[in-house]
């Protein structure tokens, strides 16, 4: 297969492609790929990172207020498109896959408009402006959380579910060990990771709670954030802290170290859901406020409503509230394991396998 893979801006967008790209490599081992992302997106890095051929384009997204940006959107959306067209005339894919992103929707509507098979994934509960815009065009429409199914054109939707899940599964069985940061194999571990980069608010909400936290039987590892650690550590001073309590600036490789924490405190983004419900981890989700159509709580809501997570809204985020919700899960293992069995019936754990299928479906539709 000769796949064309566009989605950029963001790691929700790289990751499921990525994921779906070693699977698919794994069982059509002469798979060629070409992705388009951005010039200035996160894409730059990891897309070369995993040894995959990469081609970029400017653009930019619509201003929500009238703005004067907004001719110059449509005239790097015109030009991507035509740029586009040249990419897939060189490249000559059997299919098309968009993940989100302003640089898919240049690229995607340039492959329908030369017939191209064509498939887009929405990894979120509330649907994206540009797979919004891209759903008249495309052949087959993937989705993750089944409440996007009626924000589209229904005959073209598939569930499949995130390949990032499917990705994570197959490392559940990690060897890995938390005597490796100074902590113990034989105690309930508690996760906070607010993001690569952080998240101000819960990071108070931690800080103020580690004096409580320090006195638990169950252990804690919070990451903080690269870019936030030195203000973290400063805010601490001279807090006393548990040898049970372990604060570190980033936690790499997190696929082989979530099977091994009794629960997580996240935000609600789709990469997120989507490992937390492959692996049946008890989640308290704290969802970003600062998202497009607020659609973290969507997400954070299809879990809470089949109590496979917890939820505290950034409103209702400080020391207390967080200890009140982490001490219910973790001093209880009835109730992290009835979570956990709830969290694993949520999850795909063939996502990529399922967005296989489409994108062969929507190769047969055009023979």
């Amino acid at each position: 297969m000769r796949l064309l893979v566009s989605g950029g801006g963001t790691g929700g967008h790289i990751y499921p492609a990525l994921a779906l790209i070693e699977r698919l490599k794994q069982v059509e081992p002469d798979t060629e790929v070409l992705y388009v992302g951005t010039t200035r997106g996160l894409e730059n890095k990891i897309v070369p990172d995993a040894g995959i051929k990469l081609e970029t384009m400017h653009m930019q997204g619509f201003k929500r207020s009238l703005s004067l940006d907004n001719f110059k959107t449509i005239y790097l959306f015109l030009h991507s498109v035509h740029h586009a067209k040249k990419i897939i005339r060189d490249f000559k894919p059997d299919v098309v896959l968009g993940t989100g992103g302003y640089v898919s929707g240049a690229v995607l509507y340039a492959a329908a408009k030369h017939h191209v098979p064509t498939v887009i994934h929405e990894q979120n509960s509330v649907v994206g402006v540009t797979n919004k815009f891209l759903s008249r065009y495309v052949d087959q429409i993937a989705i993750a959380f089944a409440a996007a199914r009626d924000q589209f054109p229904t005959d073209k939707v598939t569930m499949v579910g995130n390949p990032r899940a499917q990705q994570v599964a197959a490392q559940a069985d990690s060897d890995f060990s938390w005597t490796s940061y100074g902590l113990r194999d034989d105690v309930p571990t508690l996760m906070i990771f607010g993001g690569s980069q952080g998240a101000p608010k819960i990071n108070q909400a931690v800080v103020d709670a580690i004096p409580e936290f320090s006195k638990r039987d169950y252990q804690v590892i919070f990451a903080t954030g690269q870019k936030r650690y030195d203000h973290v550590k400063e805010q601490l001073g001279d807090t006393k802290i548990g040898t049970n309590v372990k604060v570190v600036p980033y936690i790499k490789d997190m696929p082989a170290k979530m099977p091994r924490v009794a629960a997580l405190v996240s935000r609600a983004g789709a990469t997120t859901i989507a490992e937390v419900t492959a692996l049946g981890v008890p989640t308290i989700l704290i969802p970003s406020p600062y998202v497009t159509a607020n659609h973290q709580v969507k997400n954070a809501q299809a879990l809470v409503k089949n109590n496979a997570a917890a939820m505290i809204t950034e409103d209702k985020l400080d020391a207390k509230s967080l200890l009140l919700q982490a001490d219910r899960i973790m001093e209880n293992d009835d109730l992290r394991a009835k979570m956990s069995a709830a969290s694993k019936k949520m999850g795909r754990p063939d996502a990529a396998d399922r967005l296989i299928k489409v994108l062969h479906q929507a190769m047969d539709e055009h023979r």
